[in-house]
């Protein structure tokens, strides 16, 4: 789980206000428990449904991880949430509320995210398209390996070899 960079005051302005238009948009009435999910989910990059019922639970015991896993539903369909599938079987709500298109690399050791743009890739993805005559509706680009930290403690001679 990785929290934004924005300061907190600021995130938590802008995440009331985008969520507040979102459900007049659709007709749904604010509830405390939804303000509060999508206020502590809002102030995230990623984050999974455990890990965010856990957050939410600090704040108010009272909200179910039903509540949640609802509350997630409808930020995905007012696309302000993806839900995506790094690998490792567990499902990660990627925050896309004020992202431009990105892709990620995955560390397949530690589980670390890291969000990247590329515009040559992107350019070159098109290109292939045109190549195939191929109409691109979405698409996403996840890179997995072992991010700089995992890859200098691999780097690290272990005990048992120390020994030998």
């Amino acid at each position: 789980m990785r929290k934004r960079s924005l300061s907190s005051s600021i995130a938590k302005s802008q995440s009331k206000a985008l969520l507040h238009a979102q459900l007049r948009e659709h007709g749904l009435k604010l509830t405390h428990q939804r303000e509060l999910i999508a206020e502590i989910f809002l102030c995230q990059d990623h984050i999974t449904v455990e890990e965010l019922y856990h957050e939410v639970a600090k704040k108010d015991p009272s909200i179910g991880i039903i509540t949640v896993y609802r509350t997630l539903k409808l930020l995905c369909q007012w696309e302000l949430a993806q839900e995506r599938h790094f690998g490792k079987g567990k499902t990660i709500y990627d925050n896309v509320a004020w992202k431009a298109h990105h892709d990620h690399l995955i560390c397949t050791h530690c589980g670390r995210i890291i969000e990247f743009e590329n515009f040559q890739i992107e350019k070159f993805q098109e290109q292939v398209a045109r190549d195939h005559e191929f109409h691109i509706t979405f698409h996403k680009l996840e890179l997995y390996g072992l991010c700089k930290a995992c890859r200098r403690d691999d780097a690290r001679p272990s005990r048992r070899s120390e020994h030998a």
